[in-house]
């Protein structure tokens, strides 16, 4: 129920994070949208201005049939269609006259230091800031259709602040309306996302569940042939873990050690009870058989892409840290990880442990023996760390029964299996 609750606030910050997100680069599109348009709409009023002088017009004054009083008159007409001012251009982008109303002088000083627009077939625009006040100049070319331009007008819009003001307030309106459509389509869609992602990792959960039971299952198989009990394959994965946590592994590896620890033996299915079972020290034969079971595991786990990730415990826990171990021979940290750190518990359980063959030793003598083995058969770091635990471990597990130990592993495996979303 914690990690469902865990998952639930993960997905509704996320959910939050993404909406929020969304809401402001659509916010920012819609802003930007919004004042394009705006921008269109003051260029296709300057076209339309623009034809109130018209090629022929411009063509009659090239003749000197029509005078630049005459040619200033459409002007101001032009710029009473609201531009505040308005420059005429001949056909050679040379200035034939303008308009600047008294008032503009400034500004109009102002625009000429940042230049003008360039003068194209089509009609082109930019957007200024002077005196404090939004401007748009455009430049729009006076043209027969098909023909090349026989002039060009320039007109500076100047919107006035009630104007200004309407402007943001559509703008801000807009933004507004979709900030809140996306807001509300978030909320109505987390009910319906919450619901599919409790299915989901209620599904997840039981597959999980049913792939450790198959660990259970598997390690419990060969236990049934070698010791009878699960004990071992419990206890084992128990100290692993704490080994693997005081050695700082992450979550993915520990889940891997955890596997591991279940199946390290899986492969002794495949030895014969002759030799797995034998009481005494087995012959040279008999022992080359025995290592096969290594062999037999790593075949075992292919057939599952999930049980994979035992494998490195079951190819390499019987590998030693000087090399000497089967059974590819590895040596120092060569050895994988989780492999170092299951030989020694591995070898901490059966010294600790009563076997057919042996009376249990207790724990400062179990210690004393891998301590000789330290840096030979044993990683002497992973062996350090582990001299503290063995103690406060084996009074924990040591002597528990299996229904104990069983119960011990559950917060566990509660934690780096079911917790995965952590």
């Amino acid at each position: 129920m914690i990690q469902t609750d865990n998952a639930q606030q993960i997905l509704r910050r996320r959910l939050l994070l993404v909406g929020t997100i969304t809401a402001i680069l659509v916010g920012l599109i819609t802003w930007y949208t919004e004042t394009e348009r705006i921008d269109e709409k003051v260029l296709a009023q300057a076209v339309s201005a623009a034809h109130r002088i018209s090629p022929a017009n411009l063509e009659a004054h090239e003749q000197g049939s029509l005078s630049d009083a005459a040619l200033g008159t459409m002007l101001e007409y032009v710029a009473a269609d609201h531009f505040g001012i308005v420059e005429l251009y001949d056909r050679h982008k040379k200035r034939l006259i303008e308009y600047v109303p008294p008032t503009l002088e400034a500004l109009e000083e102002e625009l000429k230091q940042g230049g003008h627009v360039e003068l194209t077939p089509k009609p082109n625009y930019m957007k200024r800031l002077v005196q404090g006040q939004f401007a748009l100049v455009v430049a729009v070319p006076i043209a027969r259709p098909g023909e090349a331009p026989r002039g060009y007008l320039e007109g500076v819009y100047l919107p006035s602040p009630e104007s200004m003001a309407q402007i943001r307030e559509d703008i801000t309106r807009a933004v507004i309306l979709v900030v809140l459509a996306i807001v509300l389509t978030t909320l109505t869609v987390y009910p319906v996302v919450l619901a599919l992602h409790r299915e989901v990792l209620q599904r997840s959960r039981s597959i999980l569940k049913g792939n450790l039971e198959l660990l259970e299952v598997l390690g419990s198989a060969i236990a049934q042939r070698d010791s009878d009990t699960n004990v071992h394959n419990y206890r084992v994965t128990l100290y692993a873990v704490a080994l693997g946590e005081a050695a700082g592994i992450p979550a993915q590896e520990m889940r891997n050690l955890i596997a591991g620890a279940f199946l390290h033996d899986v492969g002794k299915i495949g030895i014969s009870d002759t030799i797995l079972l034998k009481p005494g020290r087995l012959t040279p034969e008999e022992f080359q058989i025995m290592k096969t079971h290594v062999t037999l595991g790593q075949d075992i786990l292919h057939q599952s892409a999930w049980l994979l990730q035992a494998r490195e415990v079951v190819a390499h826990h019987h590998e030693k840290f000087d090399g000497s171990g089967y059974m590819a021979g590895l040596a120092g940290e060569a050895i994988p990880l989780n492999a170092r750190i299951f030989a020694v518990v591995d070898v901490f359980d059966a010294l600790t442990s009563r076997r057919p063959y042996k009376e249990a030793m207790s724990v400062p003598a179990a210690m004393e023996i891998m301590g000789r083995d330290r840096g030979s058969h044993f990683d002497p770091r992973l062996l350090d760390l582990f001299v503290p635990l063995s103690t406060e471990v084996f009074q924990r597990y040591g002597e528990a029964g299996e229904a104990d130990l069983h119960q011990a592993l559950l917060p566990v495996l509660e934690q780096y299996f079911m917790g995965q979303e952590k």
